[in-house]
């Protein structure tokens, strides 16, 4: 990797850190698919008296003070995220089923994490998920996750199942890898019931049994194939 490559995101030095081994690679997002993110950040708004518009798939416009009806602005969505983080980001709790489904599938695969928050709440995060039964490398991200993506399937070479519940960020590594099977998993039923599907996706979904199984069925045609 290039040292402005490096310079610009934080995730390319901890990538070429990685040991990686021609396995298959799941690459799976963090808040609101392996851990609760939009209930708690619920709760929070409510006390700093803001709530959501509705239910589409977006932060900033979709949030507003309940006094007043105005939008919460960009800056204030953005202090809203990392006053999460740093207040409550430890006690996030599990999705149902993730922590087993991603454990048995990392008998066939390799997983990796890969998040976007301040990279200074790496370390909480990685100590949440450990806690949950969630022991894989964790890697912090910064932007859109299809170059991040793109330089983890350069070291592996084998197939790639990519998980996230953003629309940016799955178009993203849907238009950067492009032998990525995407998966766009919402936990929250509320969201994932309005969410439109993105282009590209192999699989919608809020169940890990499902996930689980789909994944299975991916690595398993590989291996087929090779």
């Amino acid at each position: 990797m290039s040292e402005a490559r490096n310079g610009v995101n934080p995730a390319f030095a901890r990538i070429e850190a990685l040991t990686l081994a021609a396995r298959p690679l799941i690459v799976c997002d963090v808040d609101e698919v392996v851990l609760q993110f939009i209930a708690p950040l619920e709760r929070l708004m409510n006390d700093a008296g803001m709530e959501f518009i509705d239910h589409r798939y977006r932060l900033t416009g979709n949030i507003r003070h309940v006094e007043t009806g105005d939008l919460a602005s960009r800056d204030e969505v953005r202090a809203l995220l990392h006053g999460f983080f740093e207040d409550h980001g430890r006690l996030q709790t599990p999705v149902p089923g993730a922590a087993d489904a991603l454990n048995q599938l990392s008998e066939r695969a390799q997983v990796v994490m890969l998040t976007n928050m301040p990279a200074r709440f790496l370390t909480t995060r990685e100590e949440v998920l450990a806690r949950n039964g969630i022991s894989f490398p964790v890697i912090v991200n910064d932007g859109p996750k299809g170059p991040a993506v793109s330089a983890l399937a350069e070291r592996v070479q084998a197939p790639l199942v990519f998980l996230d519940d953003s629309p940016s960020n799955l178009t993203s590594v849907r238009d950067t890898v492009e032998e990525a099977h995407i998966i766009q998993f919402i936990a929250d039923p509320r969201f994932f019931a309005l969410a439109d599907p993105v282009e590209g996706a192999r699989l919608i979904s809020n169940d890990w049994t499902v996930t689980r199984r789909y994944i299975e069925t991916v690595i398993q045609k590989e291996a087929r194939s090779d």
